[in-house]
């Protein structure tokens, strides 16, 4: 970026306000405003490196933080407008010092301090964590997410004990993904060029990080669990309810989707694992989007009415994510709304399903 700008010219001279965009945006959607949208605020975007309109302004503000982070736009656009990048560096100019989201703090802390997690991760799992038999140094490594091994411990576990031959180095630390997306965009590259460095692939449960590292590291040194899982064989299933393959659907992860393309690899497992039902508007964002839900979690709720609506009707044994940001909004809202479905991660419901066959 040339001094003074905030935006690579490049990613805002791409866009040729073509308006694809518009029926792919969640808040558009929402609102119908165009301002709302990926064209407007990459016109926003513009009026800030023109100096026209400040960074801090009110308006400006509200965009940032207003839009999702879902890049549902980005398949849309003909232009290949890197907009995901784009929105990192509207925050990053915004969500500065004392001007960073007072919710959002805590969290960038918690994700420095590696010891923490791991222990907190160990506390969690009430026992530590035992990684797999040691496999050549560049072999496949699992990446334990810092959020995740705290609220989903059993998610690392399932993984690492469905995957054959993936290391689980407990020494890694955050990818770095929460702080790109919330403005400290330096740190967040550091953090990932710092996993990058370990040989072998890296294999992810979270959406969000994958997009993360494959920006960094080269989309060849990231896999997704459910790549994974289909490079190395046989699929156990099916999972029974009742005596019957269970009824499954998927909540897909945003940037899992739009940004790496991953969104048929999930399908084919779920397939093997019982009677995959598609839920309408399976790619499209859930609301918790990172730390939205806690940030705006009336917007979010917004968001996901619709895909709740959904669930209801269709009466699902299990509900399966690919994020831990979505197993949280959707745990919380399917147990609000009194559903019997049951919302799991695709690693546990594998190894429920490898259980079974035992």
């Amino acid at each position: 970026m040339t001094a003074g700008r905030v935006f690579d010219p490049a990613g805002l001279d791409a866009c040729i306000a073509c308006g694809f965009c518009l029926p792919a945006c969640p808040t558009y959607r929402l609102t119908g405003d165009e301002a709302s949208s990926p064209r407007g605020r990459i016109a926003l975007m513009r009026a800030i490196d023109d100096g026209t309109v400040d960074v801090f302004d009110a308006a400006a503000r509200h965009q940032g933080s207003f839009c999702l982070g879902c890049r549902a736009c980005e398949p849309a656009c003909p232009a290949g407008v890197p907009y995901g990048r784009l929105l990192e560096q509207l925050r990053d100019a915004q969500w500065t010092g004392r001007r960073r989201p007072l919710l959002v703090r805590p969290l960038l802390a918690f994700a420095k301090r590696r010891r923490l997690i791991r222990l907190l991760g160990r506390l969690r799992r009430h026992a530590r964590f035992t990684p797999p038999e040691p496999t050549p140094a560049d072999g496949d490594t699992l990446l334990l997410g810092c959020f995740e091994r705290v609220l989903y411990p059993g998610v690392s576990r399932a993984a690492a004990d469905t995957l054959p031959g993936v290391r689980a180095a407990p020494d890694q630390g955050c990818c770095g993904a929460l702080h790109a997306h919330n403005g400290d965009l330096a740190r967040g590259e550091r953090l990932a060029e710092q996993l990058a460095d370990r040989p072998g692939r890296i294999v992810s449960t979270a959406g969000g990080c994958s997009a993360h590292l494959a920006a960094v590291a080269g989309r060849d040194r990231v896999l997704d669990y459910s790549e994974a899982l289909l490079e190395r064989g046989e699929v156990p299933g099916p999972v029974l309810v009742g005596g019957r393959p269970a009824r499954i659907g998927l909540q897909e992860s945003c940037h899992l989707r739009n940004a790496l393309g991953v969104h048929e690899a999930p399908r084919v497992v779920l397939r093997r694992l019982g009677d995959y039902v598609e839920v309408p508007g399976a790619g499209d964002c859930c609301g918790a989007a990172g730390t939205y839900a806690i940030l705006r979690p009336r917007d979010g709720r917004r968001v996901l009415a619709a895909k709740l609506a959904a669930l209801a009707d269709l009466d699902l044994d299990f509900l399966v994510v690919v994020n831990p940001g979505c197993q949280r909004q959707l745990t919380t809202a399917v147990r609000r709304a009194g559903l019997r479905t049951r919302v799991v991660h695709l690693a546990e419901l594998v190894a429920a399903a490898r259980d079974e066959r035992r």
